[in-house]
This record gives C-alpha cells, sequence and structure tokens, in this order.
C-alpha cells in the first residue's frame, strides 16, 4: 500500500528529528538508515539522499552501505515478508524444492514483491531452526519440516 503525501512527510519529519539527535554521534550513519529503513520498509533514492543532505555523506557511500548489508532493502516489501532458509541443514533437507513452491505459488523470484504489495520472498542463510529443516517464516510465524505441498496451504493463511 503505497504512502499518502501527508505520510511520507511525517516520516521525513520523524528519520529528520532523528538525524538531528544522531548529528554529532561518531558512527551514525548505519543507525539512521536503520531508522529510515523501520519508518519507510526499505531505502528509496529519495530517502537516502536527504540522510546524505542532513549527514553530508554521498550518496554512493549510503548507497554503497545498504548494498553491501542485507539488512537493508532497496525496494519496498510486501505485506507479508516470506523467508525461506537456505543454510546447510535446510537445503540439505529440501529447501530448494519449499523455496521452489513458494516461487512458484506467487509468481516472483526471491528478492521481488508481488504486483499487489501483499507478499516478498526472501531466502536466508540461517533461521535458526536446523531442527526444524526445512523452515519457513512468514512475519516471525515459523513453519518447519516442510514440503512442498505443504506450501498452498500456508500462504492461504495470509
Amino acid at each position: 500500500m503505497a504512502l499518502t503525501k501527508e505520510q511520507i512527510e511525517q516520516k521525513n519529519a520523524e528519520l529528520e528529528a532523528y538525524i538531528a539527535e544522531q548529528k554529532e554521534v561518531k558512527g551514525n550513519l548505519i543507525p539512521v538508515m536503520q531508522k529510515a529503513q523501520e519508518l519507510f520498509g526499505y531505502l528509496s533514492f529519495e530517502t537516502m539522499q536527504l540522510i546524505s543532505d542532513r549527514l553530508d555523506v554521498p550518496v554512493s557511500e549510503i548507497y554503497g552501505v545498504a548494498t553491501f548489508y542485507a539488512l537493508f532493502s532497496l525496494q519496498p516489501k510486501g505485506d507479508h515478508v516470506i523467508s525461506v532458509c537456505t543454510g546447510t541443514a535446510c537445503y540439505v533437507k529440501g529447501a530448494a524444492d519449499v523455496l521452489n513452491a513458494v516461487k512458484g505459488a506467487l509468481g516472483i523470484e526471491s528478492g521481488e514483491t508481488t504486483s499487489d504489495g501483499k507478499f516478498s520472498i526472501q531466502d536466508t542463510r540461517c533461521l535458526g531452526c536446523c531442527g526444524l529443516a526445512p523452515v519457513m517464516t512468514i512475519d516471525g510465524d515459523v513453519y518447519g519440516r516442510l514440503v512442498p505441498a505443504d506450501v498452498k496451504g500456508i500462504l492461504a493463511k495470509y
């Protein structure tokens, strides 16, 4: 769901207030970027430009940090974020097949969002649930010991 102009202005004002608090703090870039992503759900070029202007840091540096760390996203996420673990334990127990079932059910690839903005898929290295392999989470809800046939029923809940 797209933000209204008023919502964007409100979030920008909140971000600018946070930046003002952090302006003189050493190592402030990542916390400011985290706050921006918390507010907007991702880091748009406009948001990176605002951070650049207020912290006097080149946009190229902000972009470099955003693309280096997996916790940052340059694209909006869906209402429901699906994470499929592709770490070793999950992978050997069939995570690739589960991930393919999710991608097939939603018609998108990992790292993408459905056209209606409802779902995003990401593959992750470890969710810390190796005993339940293969595992996926949707908005923090954990689903384990999955087989591809489980996917459609789980997605239907959302």
